[in-house]
């Protein structure tokens, strides 16, 4: 059971790759667009975030507080990209830069999180 926890904590980790390194690659690229590779390192992290918060195996003790702010964290970036996105169908222009840097710092504070904490 310990394996596939710690397969779970890794595809975890590979949705954030995913996420921090499409807005890595975009800002180096001076383009400031939100990308679906970034929705979709998203989704990854939030499935298995919500398959790491189950109770399993037994003796794994879970902080709740913790959880619930990655979880708020993962629900404002995904409101952040969700607009961002939607603004650059309907302009065609990328999006503000303030509004992509705070995309930027929500990801690398939500694995700050996990690790430090």
């Amino acid at each position: 059971m310990d394996v596939l926890r710690s397969v779970v904590v890794l595809v975890h980790i590979v949705g954030f790759a995913i996420t921090f390194g499409a807005l890595v690659a975009e800002a180096v690229a001076a383009r400031w667009r939100f990308t679906k590779l970034m929705d979709y390192g998203l989704l990854l992290s939030l499935i298995t975030g919500l398959v790491l918060a189950a109770p399993w195996p037994d003796g794994v003790h879970l902080n709740y507080v913790k959880i619930g702010v990655k979880l708020t964290i993962l629900v404002i970036l995904g409101g952040i990209l969700g607009m961002g996105a939607a603004r650059q169908r309907r302009t065609g222009v990328a999006v503000p830069r303030p509004l992509f840097v705070t995309a930027l710092l929500l990801s690398l504070s939500a694995a700050a999180i996990a690790v430090i904490w």
